[in-house]
Formats: structure tokens, C-alpha cells, sequence
């Protein structure tokens, strides 16, 4: 660190090398600006979906219904609940639970509805890495087909408090 000020003439523009290199990173940079929204509408990473305003009680009743109407076991006291093929599935989070339990068939597309009852939650998909925010007064709809057979673990990756590490959910794809 320097006790002194920097002399009046300190600046020099770029040259040489340094236009190059300045002239890399504005191309650079201007390529990954034009692929966002190309690999948003093409690239088949990114779910679309639609987003509808309710009230979380009236999100909570329509889970309740969903529940009584599918469910086909339960997993630690949570009810393990199977959709038709081609179906809504509502997905709660609520402190510190995911809520139910979704039992899907590879290959088969469904409509995923998703909210939270009190706080914002985070929505991570693991291993596939899908994150998406479930926000109280939002049922945000996603459409999914799951491709692998197995058991997908749903992690909260939004801190909603003390009890958020136990914020664990199942997805299990038959």
C-alpha cells in the first residue's frame, strides 16, 4: 500500500496483448449472453412451466384430496402416493417436510404442482439437479418425465430455519 497518491499521467489505454485479451472476453462474453435463452427454449435442462396465485390452505386442501385419492402405502409415516399416468401430483413443503411421498412410472409425463404452506422453500431434485423455489401463494406447475428408475431425494436448498437439515423428501420412479 502506498502512502502517496498515483502521479496524474498513471493511466495508458489497452495495448497490444491487452486488446486481445479484452476483445476475447467481450466475444466471450456476448456468446454465453445468446445461448441462455437458446438452451432456455432448446435445450431440454430446463423445465418450463406454469404458475397460478392460491392461497396456501386452499394449496394444502387440494394436497389433502390428492393424498386420499392415490395413496398406496406410506414410507417413516409418510404417505407414499401414485398419480395416473398423465396426471397432477401436488408436491407440499412446509416446515421441515416434504409432502407426499411421489411414486411416478419412467416414460410417463406428469404435471407437478408445487407450493409451500408457510416459509419460501428451495425444490432440489438430486441427482438430476433440478432447483426450483416454492414460494407460499404460488402453485408453480411443472411438467416431468422421468427417464431412470430409482429413488430421487427432494432437498430443501432455501434456509427455512432451524429444522431445515431434516427437510428431506422422496420422489421414487418405477
Amino acid at each position: 500500500m502506498s502512502l502517496e497518491s498515483p502521479k496524474e499521467d498513471w493511466f495508458e489505454p489497452p495495448h497490444g496483448a491487452e486488446k486481445i485479451w479484452i476483445g476475447i472476453a467481450l466475444a466471450w462474453c456476448l456468446v454465453m449472453f445468446l445461448m441462455m435463452p437458446y438452451w432456455h427454449l432448446f435445450g431440454q435442462q430446463n423445465t418450463s412451466g406454469e404458475t397460478f396465485r392460491v392461497s396456501p390452505r386452499d394449496f394444502e386442501e387440494r394436497v389433502d384430496e390428492f393424498v386420499e385419492a392415490n395413496q398406496v402405502g406410506e414410507l417413516n409415516g409418510v404417505p407414499v402416493v401414485e398419480p395416473p399416468p398423465g396426471g397432477d401430483a401436488f408436491l407440499l413443503g412446509r416446515m421441515w417436510e416434504w409432502y407426499p411421498v411421489l411414486k411416478l412410472r419412467a416414460g410417463e409425463t406428469y404435471r407437478i404442482h408445487l407450493s409451500a404452506l408457510d416459509l419460501q422453500h428451495g425444490f432440489s431434485l438430486q441427482p438430476l439437479n433440478m432447483n426450483f423455489r416454492a414460494i407460499p401463494g404460488y402453485d408453480y406447475v411443472l411438467t416431468m418425465t422421468p427417464q431412470e428408475p430409482g429413488e430421487y431425494t427432494i432437498v430443501c436448498n432455501e434456509f427455512c430455519g432451524v429444522g431445515h437439515h431434516l427437510m428431506v423428501g422422496k420422489l421414487i420412479v418405477e
